[in-house]
């Protein structure tokens, strides 16, 4: 990623740090800011997981798979609103999921870490408002998207895991994370699979279970088997080496969201349709007088 950075001319800090770890994290806030400035923008993105059902999952895998895919945003948090809340500005962007409203089999550490984050971001929300703060946090809810995750996640399945389809690039994700932090709203939808599985837990949350149930065992695992790197995974320390951004399922990933154009454009589409509304009904008008 650092290299990818670099290549397009701008300046990058790679730090390596345990995200879990309070402490580390804040130690790594305070070195960006000496070595590059007041941070502007701050992206809660790590997570790991354990595939399988949820009684085959050890306590200390579980602990660990919550510890940094929801303890790492809680700590990213505090260690940006700390710099962010005396200045008045800043915006910090959680990366969230269709899970953070619907769990689905076997990433009950996964689902129940998104859960928190939603409640958690939630209740941040609403103390900054109830403080006059101008800083601004956001969400984006993203569906399946094709991230080297699933080769270096612990898996117990038979299958090699793979993500619900239908599955997005990479690059539609970070174009929903760029995005949500040059604007001021609350969350962000990506993905048809996203609205319809927010909606569906929503409205009907026994018929979104008794589909899961049905569906994603299955759809969560590929015909082939699971790589020796799925065994141990990266739960419990990162890969030494940069997978890049990109999974194995470029083939079957979409490189567009109709759904997230529409939504990035929603109050250009509404102006529109207003506009054309007026001009209909005056047109209906003019031929009733004529």
């Amino acid at each position: 990623m650092r290299g990818e950075v670099q290549a397009a001319g701008a300046t990058a800090l790679a730090i390596p740090t345990d995200v879990a770890d309070a402490a580390a994290v804040e130690a790594a806030a305070e070195r960006v800011e000496a070595e590059l400035g007041p941070i502007d923008v701050w992206v809660n993105d790590a997570m790991t997981t354990v595939f399988s059902f949820f009684e085959e999952i050890e306590p200390a895998e579980y602990e660990r798979a919550t510890d940094v895919t929801y303890h790492g945003t809680v700590w990213g948090t505090r260690s940006a609103l700390k710099r962010m809340v005396p200045r008045d500005q800043g915006v910090i962007v959680e990366v969230g999921s269709a899970m953070a409203y619907q769990g689905i089999p076997l990433q009950a550490p996964y689902c129940g870490a998104k859960h928190a984050i939603k409640g958690f971001f939630d209740s941040v929300r609403a103390e900054l408002r109830h403080k006059g703060s101008r800083v601004h946090v956001t969400m984006v809810q993203l569906p399946g998207v094709n991230t080297p995750q699933f080769d270096h996640n612990r898996s117990k399945m038979p299958n090699h895991p793979m993500p619900v389809p239908p599955v997005y690039q990479p690059e539609v994700a970070a174009d929903a994370v760029h995005w949500a932090a040059g604007h001021r709203r609350r969350q962000v939808y990506v993905g048809v699979p996203t609205v319809y599985t927010v909606l569906g837990s929503k409205f009907a949350p026994w018929l979104a279970e008794r589909y899961l149930a049905r569906t994603a065992v299955s759809g969560q695992q590929t015909q082939g088997p699971p790589t020796e790197t799925n065994r141990e995974g990266n739960l419990m320390r990162a890969p030494e080496e940069d997978p890049g951004a990109h999974g194995v399922f470029d083939e079957a990933a979409h490189k567009r969201s109709p759904q997230w154009f529409l939504s990035r454009h929603r109050n250009a589409l509404a102006g529109l349709f207003a506009a054309g509304a007026a001009a209909g009904a005056a047109g209906l008008l003019a031929t009733h007088r004529g």
